[in-house]
C-alpha cells in the first residue's frame, strides 16, 4: 500500500491534498451529490489508479459508503494497490448468465470502503465496457453505495473511459506534470466532448509544488 498515502501517511500534505480534492469535487455538484466518478488520464499514466484509490479512501474516511471499481480491463492496478486478488471481479460478473445478485466485493481495512477488482482480463474489453450489462452492473453497484469511483483506462488509448463516463456523473482527468503531453490532453477533451461525457476537472500529480493541484 505504498501508493496509498492517505493510509500510510495520513498527516502529510499529500494526504491533505486528497481530502481537499474530495471537497473540491463535492462543490462541483452542490444540487445533487456525486454518486459515480470515473478517474482516468489522457495517456498512459501510472498515477491515475493511485489517485482513484486515495480519493476512495478519503471519501470513506469522511463517512461515505464507497465502492472502488477497477474498470481498467486492460491494465488493472487497483488489486495491487490494496494487496488483494484480481479475480473474481468485473469480468466474472459480466460473463455470468445468472441474474445480477451479490457482487464479489472485497472489504478493506478502511471502514466503508469496498473494492470490485477487474477480474480476468478479457480479449475484448471495449465490447464488455460498451455493453448494456456493464451499464446494469454500474447501476447495481451504485445502488449499494453513496459513492462509486471507477478507475478507467487512459482516455486516448481506448474508448472505455469515455463510455464509462457516460454512465457516471463525470470524469476526473489525472495529468502527470512533466510526463503528460499537451496534445494528449486536447485529444482527451475532444473525445469526452464527442461522447457527451462531463469533465469534472483535472488533477495534476508530481508537481513541483508537491501534492496535488486541481483545476475545474
Amino acid at each position: 500500500m505504498t501508493n496509498l498515502v492517505t493510509l500510510v501517511s495520513p498527516d502529510t500534505p499529500a494526504a491533505e491534498a486528497y481530502r481537499a480534492l474530495r471537497l473540491n469535487l463535492a462543490f462541483t455538484s452542490l444540487d445533487k451529490p456525486l454518486e459515480m466518478v470515473v478517474v482516468s488520464s489522457p495517456g498512459p499514466n501510472a498515477t491515475k489508479s493511485s489517485v482513484a484509490a486515495n480519493l476512495a479512501v478519503v471519501a470513506a474516511q469522511a463517512g461515505q459508503q464507497v465502492v472502488l471499481v477497477d474498470g481498467d480491463l486492460r491494465r488493472p492496478h487497483v488489486h495491487e494497490l490494496f494487496g488483494v486478488a484480481q479475480e473474481p471481479g468485473v469480468t466474472q460478473v459480466m460473463l455470468s448468465h445468472a441474474a445480477m445478485g451479490d457482487l464479489p466485493l472485497i472489504e478493506t481495512e478502511v471502514v466503508g470502503l469496498r473494492l470490485l477488482p477487474a477480474g480476468a482480463l478479457p480479449p475484448n474489453p471495449a465490447d464488455i465496457v460498451g455493453s448494456q450489462k456493464m451499464a446494469q452492473l454500474l447501476a447495481h453497484v451504485q445502488s449499494q453505495a453513496d459513492l462509486v469511483i471507477v478507475d478507467a483506462p487512459p482516455v486516448t488509448v481506448a474508448v472505455d473511459a469515455a463510455v464509462l463516463a457516460t454512465h457516471a456523473d463525470g470524469l476526473l482527468l489525472v495529468i502527470r506534470a512533466g510526463h503528460t503531453r499537451r496534445d494528449r490532453i486536447e485529444q482527451a477533451k475532444l473525445l469526452l466532448t464527442r461522447f457527451e461525457a462531463r469533465l469534472l476537472g483535472a488533477v495534476f500529480t508530481d508537481s513541483t509544488e508537491g501534492g496535488l493541484l486541481t483545476g475545474y
